[in-house]
């Protein structure tokens, strides 16, 4: 299992948890997991979102190893420049 942390509205569509358990070991996993388990956050899931991997940042990095004990963070597509 995989705790991961979750930021911005991506709270909202999980009942304002903060932090989620899910069963992945990838990106790619992590997301239809999430959705399995949230189907809420299916919406921003299609509109992109990013992870974050013991501080390294992925976007769509679909099989992208999440390792053992990993700090997982899951946050909405950052924009800007």
């Amino acid at each position: 299992m995989v705790k991961v942390l979750l930021w911005g509205s991506l709270r909202q569509a999980t009942g304002g948890r903060t932090e989620i358990e899910l069963d992945a070991r990838t990106f790619k996993e992590l997301l239809d997991r999430a959705v399995e388990a949230y189907p809420g956050l299916e919406p921003q899931i299609r509109r992109g979102v990013s992870v974050a991997i013991n501080g390294v940042i992925y976007r769509e990095a679909w099989f992208q190893p999440i390792p053992p004990d990993a700090e997982v963070v899951l946050m909405p597509y950052m924009t800007g420049g």
